[in-house]
């Protein structure tokens, strides 16, 4: 069986359902599932069971299942919530328990790290573990993350196979339910739709034009077949297979924001009109002007396939989800 947790959220059911695709059924799924409104996320899929977060390790030691994979994406992952506890228990202490159980049964474990971890990229984009106790993130969020980070680096005991994949940032079908932390493609269809233009943020900082800040923008197809891979790699009988650890997960090439809604535009064939705002102060001096994946550790741990360009992934997502009004 596979462990897919935060399975009613927005990577978490994507890679259910590409799973799904891939002719495996045998999945419990683990979240909250008493939040309603994720409910289309989950409810179509095919699997065995859906287990509550809150009691799910009693189920496992109830259960006894026989897992081959745990792919643990259930998170809080709102930036803008800025007390720790709450990030803390969820990202770092849930994370823990699952990482001990998973090396006292020796199942190979994949869980989701952030690219928030980086902070505001003084110490560049690259997926070292060895820079990874400098880093500064900042956020709540981001904080709890490089805290998770830096316990499994430290720990002795371990899965067979570990992975903690740094999101950068991932925008795709199955987002609906985030409000604002959706991604910006989400919202700007939603304003084209509603009023005929897309408003973006001001820039606040020397050096970055109004709407020119810049992000590695990542499709969710791309995310999870990344996880599909490191599966099979371990499910493999072959040599050279990827080494545990740490591992960026964006496209490589950072994007501006005027170039993700001008595709947004493309994708319901209009042509752009945008509109620059303030950006809100509780965001503001937390907020990251530049990312970019360094994704040399992936590509010679052996991943090769082509990931969607920016336009490409763009316009799938806005033609055959949001127009569509369905869920992948």
């Amino acid at each position: 069986m596979i462990i897919v947790t935060g399975a009613a959220g927005f990577i978490g059911s994507c890679m259910v359902q590409f799973l799904n695709e891939n002719e495996h059924h045998n999945l419990i799924l683990v979240d909250d599932f008493g939040v309603e409104k994720k409910r289309a996320n989950w409810e179509g899929k095919e699997y065995i069971r859906t287990v509550e977060r809150q009691s799910f390790f009693e189920w496992l030691e109830k259960e006894q299942p026989e897992i081959s994979i745990v792919f643990h994406l259930g998170a809080r992952t709102d930036t803008t919530e800025f007390d720790y506890a709450i990030h803390e228990e969820l990202n770092v202490q849930y994370s823990q328990k699952m990482w001990e159980y998973c090396t006292a049964r020796q199942i190979p474990l994949v869980y989701a790290s952030s690219a928030a971890t980086y902070g505001n990229g003084e110490l560049g984009y690259n997926d070292d573990h060895e820079v990874v106790k400098q880093l500064q993130p900042l956020n709540p969020y981001g904080i709890s993350k490089n805290e998770f980070d830096k316990w499994a680096l430290q720990q002795t005991q371990q899965p067979p196979f570990w992975a903690g994949l740094k999101f950068f940032n991932v925008y795709g079908p199955n987002e609906y339910h985030k409000a604002r932390m959706a991604s910006v493609i989400f919202h700007s269809f939603n304003q084209i739709r509603d009023t005929g233009l897309v408003k973006l943020f001001r820039s606040h900082k020397d050096g970055f034009n109004d709407g020119e800040q810049l992000r590695d923008f990542v499709y969710v197809k791309d995310v999870v077949k990344v996880m599909y891979w490191l599966m099979q790699q371990q499910e493999a009988d072959t040599a050279g297979k990827p080494a545990s650890g740490l591992y960026n997960l964006g496209t490589g090439t950072a994007r501006s924001f005027i170039d993700l809604v001008k595709a947004t535009f493309a994708g319901v064939d209009k042509e752009p009109n945008i509109q620059f705002i303030d950006m809100p102060e509780d965001i503001r001096d937390k907020y990251q002007y530049f990312t970019e994946a360094n994704m040399n550790k992936l590509k010679e741990a052996g991943y090769h396939k082509p990931f969607y360009s920016l336009e490409e992934g763009v316009d799938d997502y806005v033609r055959n989800y949001l127009s569509a009004g369905k869920i992948f």
